[in-house]
């Protein structure tokens, strides 16, 4: 193991291997005979699809969970989602942390690649800090879901804990697997259920720098960083954005919004707009939206969550760095002011470049999939986006997608929960510095 993490130099290659033998593990599991409901095995490509998706935290399947998998499938599943969401170089350093009371060097560079910490000094508390608060939120969710199912759906206490806390762990790490054929629909008019999952779905994509800068100093708005500030004007935005959106655009579907009354409207309205910060739940049925809402959800699905949390996309943080960039160019400025702070160079090439690289992305694998398939565009471009942005959503083709369109669908889970920039640096042999500078010279844009 030394000798291959010597290989391994860069952080970001040890993530990716990390991710990778996760998903590798959780499909050798998932085709065991007893991972699966009829004691025959899934075959392969079900189980490293399903093993991809819960690892990337993604929620897109190819088979019901609920009548497909037996219980310790499910749990393998639910395992899967816990490890994806920490991240493998978390829970790595804390098992470090445990056993020798010590971290090297390597191990926290390792750590901070995947916990994005600032400070290398500060990697312990960090992951100690995400696991202590991960466990808390998803047991008060757990607590939230089990009562409620208990009480208002007459579920067992076993039964109902059961699903208390599998939904709770899908909803804080934002992978969206539901225990029912429909997913959340049956329960599109109960503000716990759906608020609870809402409510895990948004703190656990907001990002743990966020979350912790806000414990600190929540009665202090004037003291807090750029990436606090920016995730959560965005968040707050999209939230609104998107949910006036989709519940006017679906108001009158009497296939979706159309029989609910007018507060159950609003609430459904306003968990379909949460959902596509990654977290694949649905109380609403995909497959019957106004091919509009299925462009609305495109561009939350894309955008995603915050930096360093569950929630996949090119973050809310690229997003509102790439606005303040536009917003400078047009004002002819030549450098790029958020409030009191000037934006580094560096931050708004990277987030340039993590949305050219995710938009080509989309586009070739688009194009590939209405190659491999007969759906049509709209279609196609959803389940890409949501593979790509690990949001989980579907209108209904993932299943009846090619196996070729399937492997495809894996890379893109795979590549949309460590980020284009991270698998492109882990696959480089080495880093290169330019030791010189060229002439100058202006090009039209435009």
């Amino acid at each position: 193991m030394p000798a291959v993490l010597d290989r391994l130099r860069h952080p970001a290659q040890v993530v990716v291997t990390g991710f990778g033998s996760a998903v590798l593990v959780g499909t050798a599991l998932l085709a065991l005979p007893f991972a699966t409901a009829s004691g025959e095995s899934a075959g392969w490509l079900t189980a490293l699809f399903t093993a991809t998706s819960a690892v990337c935290v993604t929620g897109l399947t190819v088979v019901d969970t609920v009548s497909h998998w037996s219980v310790f499938g499910e749990v393998v599943i639910a395992v899967l989602i816990q490890v994806g969401g920490l991240g493998i170089m978390t829970l790595a350093t804390l098992f470090t942390v445990l056993v020798t009371g010590r971290i090297g060097l390597r191990a926290r560079l390792f750590a901070q690649a995947e916990t994005k910490a600032l400070n290398m000094a500060d990697v312990r508390r960090v992951v100690r800090d995400v696991v202590l608060f991960s466990l808390a939120c998803e047991s008060l969710a757990a607590i939230v879901l089990t009562a409620r199912f208990a009480t208002g759906y007459g579920e067992s206490f076993g039964r109902a804990l059961y699903l208390g806390i599998f939904h709770a762990v899908s909803a804080f790490n934002n992978a969206g697997f539901a225990l029912w054929p429909d997913n959340l629909t049956r329960f599109v008019a109960d503000p716990w259920v759906c608020l609870t999952i809402a409510a895990a779905v948004i703190v656990g994509g907001l990002g743990f720098p966020v979350v912790f800068e806000l414990l600190r100093s929540w009665r202090r708005p004037d003291r807090w960083s750029l990436l606090t500030r920016i995730t959560l004007t965005v968040t707050a935005v999209l939230l609104a954005a998107g949910t006036v959106a989709l519940t006017a655009t679906e108001w009158s579907n009497p296939a979706t919004l159309g029989p609910l009354s007018g507060p159950a409207k609003v609430l459904a309205g306003f968990f379909a707009a949460v959902m596509p910060r990654t977290a694949g739940f649905n109380s609403l049925d995909i497959a019957q939206m106004y091919p509009s809402s299925w462009l609305v959800t495109d561009s939350l699905m894309l955008i995603g969550g915050g930096s360093a949390g569950t929630a996949g996309g090119i973050k809310v943080t690229t997003f509102g760095l790439l606005a303040f960039v536009v917003w400078a160019e047009m004002r002819g400025e030549s450098r790029v002011n958020i409030g009191h702070r000037r934006l580094p160079e560096s931050a708004q090439r990277q987030a340039v470049s993590l949305v050219v690289l995710g938009l080509c992305l989309i586009a070739v694998s688009t194009y590939t999939l209405l190659v491999l398939t007969p759906h049509s565009l709209d279609r196609v471009l959803f389940e890409v986006i949501s593979a790509f942005g690990t949001a989980g959503l579907s209108t209904g083709i993932t299943a009846d997608v090619t196996p070729a369109g399937h492997l495809l669908l894996v890379l893109l889970m795979f590549t949309g929960r460590l980020g284009p920039l991270t698998l492109g640096s882990a696959l480089a042999l080495k880093e290169r510095t330019r030791r010189y500078e060229l002439p100058e010279e202006q090009v039209i844009v435009g």
